[in-house]
C-alpha cells in the first residue's frame, strides 16, 4: 500500500464524517436526528423529522460523500481492493464521524454512493432491490440488508473484479444493522410508514397542546 493510498482512505473518512443530516436539520432548524426520531442521522429520520425536501438533499449529500472519493480512486488507477478501503473508509467517516462526536448514521446512502461508480446498471439493480423488498414488507432496514447481501451478487455478474470491495461495503452495512437485525427477528421493528406517521401524530399532538396552552 503505498503513501497516496493511504492519504486517499484518511481523505475519504474526513469527508465521510461530515454528517450532512445534521448540518442541514440545524440550516432548516430542524431537531437534532442523532436526538430524535430513530436517532440516527440519515435520511429515513430526517424525512421524518423535516419531510421529502430536507430528505433528498441527505441523501444526495451522502451519496456524494461515498461517490466523490471513491470516483477519485477510481480515475487515479488504483486496484479495486485499494479502491474498496477507500469506499469502506467514507462509509466508516459516516457511521464514526470525527467532526460529530463519533455518533454517525448507518451509511446505507453513503455506501450505495461508492457503488455508483461500477456503472448505472449496477445502481439501477440495487435501488430497484431496495424499493422492492420496501414496497413488499415496509421495512427499510430490512431493504437495507437486502440489498447488501444482493450488492455482491449484481456486482459479481457485471463487474466481477469489484466484487471484494463490494463485499466489504455490504458487511459494514449489515454489521451496523445488527440492532435493526434483532428487532426485525424479535417482530419489534417498526415499518416506514408507520415510523413516518407515529412522527407526524406526535408533532400534531405537540402543536394542539401548545394551542392548548396558549388559549
Amino acid at each position: 500500500m503505498t503513501a497516496t493510498v493511504i492519504i486517499f482512505i484518511f481523505l475519504a473518512y474526513l469527508i465521510g464524517s461530515v454528517s450532512s443530516a445534521v448540518l442541514i436539520c440545524r440550516l432548516k432548524k430542524l431537531p437534532d436526528p442523532r436526538a430524535h426520531g430513530s436517532n440516527n442521522p440519515g435520511t429515513t429520520n430526517v424525512l421524518r423529522l423535516g419531510g421529502p425536501q430536507a430528505a433528498a438533499w441527505v441523501l444526495l449529500a451522502d451519496l456524494l460523500k461515498g461517490t466523490i472519493p471513491v470516483y477519485c480512486a477510481y480515475w487515479a488507477g488504483f486496484e479495486p481492493v485499494y479502491i474498496g478501503l477507500v469506499g469502506v473508509a467514507a462509509c466508516l467517516g459516516h457511521i464514526y464521524p470525527i467532526f460529530f462526536h463519533f455518533k454517525g448514521g448507518k451509511a446505507v446512502a453513503t455506501s450505495m454512493g461508492a457503488m455508483l461508480p461500477l456503472g448505472m446498471d449496477v445502481a439501477g439493480l440495487l435501488v430497484g432491490c431496495w424499493l422492492l423488498v420496501v414496497a413488499l414488507s415496509g421495512y427499510s432496514s430490512l431493504a437495507a440488508i437486502v440489498t447488501a447481501l444482493a450488492a455482491p451478487v449484481f456486482t459479481y455478474f457485471i463487474k466481477p473484479e469489484y466484487t471484494l470491495p463490494v463485499s466489504m461495503l455490504g458487511c459494514l452495512v449489515i454489521l451496523r444493522h445488527h440492532e435493526n437485525i434483532a428487532r426485525l427477528y424479535n417482530g419489534t421493528e417498526l415499518k416506514i410508514w408507520r415510523k413516518f406517521s407515529m412522527n407526524k401524530s406526535t408533532d400534531t399532538d405537540k402543536q394542539e397542546t401548545k394551542k392548548d396552552a396558549q388559549e
